[in-house]
């Protein structure tokens, strides 16, 4: 009985620690103000130089008003008021350098945000592979002559089937 007595006090001092320690978290944080709604997105966030992208932002109680992004991969773009949220559309130049590059918000009212952009710069190839063996390889190669040779054997077969129908029956005895 008294190991059981003990195990009751044991749950409730561990109960005790996390709501002390709950208390102290609540009381520590920083308090949420309403309407603190700053941020900027970039659709895709990881690109391919060249490629056209979507800017979206939202800066708390100034939506209705223009704001500016700005990054080293695009350069300066303003975001208009459309649906809520401020929206624009931008394209990577097409010789930007690999990279991450910061895109910086600024809105009418002073707030700020920033996101990262990922341009990526990776070679195109031009044309396929030239794989050959197959029959529009360019390259007169064993592709040609078993095309050479089944015509042969083709030829051939109809030859002599030609032949072997154009060949008198005789019967044994007449």
């Amino acid at each position: 009985m008294r190991g059981l007595t003990l195990h009751r006090r044991a749950i409730h001092a561990v109960l005790a620690m996390f709501a002390l320690v709950g208390a102290f978290v609540l009381m520590t944080a920083p308090a949420a103000r309403a309407g603190e709604n700053t941020f900027v997105e970039v659709t895709p966030n990881s690109a391919q130089a060249g490629t056209r992208l979507t800017v979206r932002a939202n800066c708390d109680n100034a939506n209705n008003q223009q704001a500016t992004v700005h990054s080293d991969a695009f350069g300066r773009v303003v975001l208009r008021p459309e649906g809520g949220f401020l929206t624009g559309a931008v394209t990577i130049p097409g010789n930007k350098q690999a990279g991450d590059y910061p895109v910086d918000l600024r809105c009418a009212n002073g707030n700020t945000a920033s996101a990262m952009l990922t341009v990526l710069n990776m070679a195109q190839p031009s044309k396929g592979p030239a794989t050959g063996g197959g029959g529009t390889a360019g390259d007169r190669g064993a592709g040609s002559l078993l095309l050479v040779g089944g015509l042969t054997v083709v030829a051939v077969v109809a030859g002599l089937g030609v032949f072997g129908g154009n060949r008198r029956r005789t019967r044994p005895g007449s």
